[in-house]
């Protein structure tokens, strides 16, 4: 069956995604899973030229004219109670950084360049059990301390399906653009908001995790609860070298 003319995809994206995430706001909600499928599914489809998003040009940025403007742009496509959708652009050579969506379900979606994702899931702190850091952590931070395993590590293009997060599962996660610019499509829900304990938190990975090889994708499956890929975050305040800029979305108006 043809999909629906391309102008109407992202519409179509938005109303199901407020059909699948439409019980996370309660307590326990959780994701329907043929709805979810479905939500995959459109979500697998778009591309760049869906949303008249036009990728830079290949030729490179003098270092001065890279050092310009932020790192990353944002632009807002909509918003419910439900969810945001949105899309990220990352320029060459710039990261998404650690960070968390409390509470919140997740879905990346490329839609040019490539990216990688690193997902972290906090495990039941042993405090007692900390190791020794070099430097230490002042005292203060010691209850900003938190126990992780690293759960994958993946590379995104534009003809892969989308890198999902749960609030359980993958929520911790950096985003790095890999060789030239990048963009995403970004669904959260529900949407932040820090009056429902819905907050950006960032992270800084104090001992080292091992990581898989160094092939060219790594299969995003469970790593495991293993000793070498467990680790230690330091809840951190935004790095001073990531902020994210606005950027008007040229693509299709949704309505909801």
């Amino acid at each position: 069956m043809p999909r629906d003319n391309k102008c109407a995809l992202i519409q179509n994206i938005a109303k199901q995604a407020s059909l699948a995430f439409t019980d996370c706001r309660a307590a326990g909600g959780g994701v329907a899973a043929d709805r979810l499928h479905e939500l995959i599914s459109l979500v697998t489809s778009v591309r760049a030229k869906d949303l008249k998003i036009i990728p830079p040009k290949s030729k490179p940025s003098s270092g001065a004219a890279a050092s310009l403007g932020p790192p990353v742009t944002y632009m807002h496509i909509c918003e419910t109670e439900v969810f945001s959708m949105g899309v990220f652009l990352l320029k060459a050579g710039t990261s998404i950084p650690l960070h968390d969506h409390p509470g919140m379900n997740g879905m990346i979606k490329v839609l040019y360049g490539k990216i990688k994702v690193r997902c972290f899931d906090k495990m039941e702190n042993s405090l007692t059990a900390v190791p020794q850091f070099d430097p230490p952590p002042a005292p203060l931070q010691a209850a900003a301390l938190w126990r992780s395993v690293l759960r994958s590590v993946a590379q995104y293009a534009e003809d892969s399906g989308p890198c999902l997060l749960t609030p359980v599962r993958d929520n911790l996660h950096q985003i790095d653009a890999v060789d030239g610019p990048a963009a995403f499509l970004d669904i959260l829900a529900p949407p932040y908001s820090p009056d429902d304990g819905r907050d950006c938190h960032y992270y800084k990975v104090l001992q080292s995790v091992a990581e898989p090889g160094t092939g060219a994708k790594v299969d995003q499956e469970q790593l495991g609860e293993t000793e070498e890929n467990e680790g230690w975050l330091l809840e951190i305040p935004q790095p001073e070298d990531f902020w994210c800029g606005g950027e008007a979305y040229p693509g299709p108006v949704v309505s909801l």
